[in-house]
């Protein structure tokens, strides 16, 4: 069973994130999830290959505490919101007074994510 284009999109995301070229992306494919495609993956393969990403050197928590994972997830939230750049960065400044995501304190990365799940559902 293959997964979701949810899924397969935040892949996409990540791999964008961590500036990954095709070759860097193909190779973490096949050695940490055994495959060749990201389409080639199945829940189990795409766990291992999620976990890889958030445990890797490729993450860094920014100064303010963000972690990439958290950033990501928002990423994730604001996808399946429907939301462009625009609509979440708004809404950032309007509630928690900073431009973007990438300014965001941990804490805040927190209580945003915890908002936009309250959001998605309404």
């Amino acid at each position: 069973m293959s997964l979701d284009r949810k899924k397969l999109a935040l892949i996409h995301i990540v791999k964008k994130e961590l500036g990954l070229s095709e070759e860097e992306y193909r190779r973490v494919l096949k050695d940490h999830a055994g495959v060749e495609t990201a389409k080639d993956l199945d829940e189990a393969s795409f766990r291992i290959l999620m976990n890889f990403f958030v445990r890797s050197s490729y993450y860094q928590v920014n100064r303010f505490g963000l972690t990439m994972k958290q950033k990501l997830y928002i990423k994730y939230l604001e996808r399946d919101l429907g939301w462009g750049q625009g609509h979440l960065d708004n809404f950032i400044r309007k509630y928690y007074h900073k431009q973007a995501v990438d300014n965001l304190t941990r804490t805040e990365a927190r209580k945003l994510i915890e908002s936009l799940k309250a959001v998605s559902r309404k």
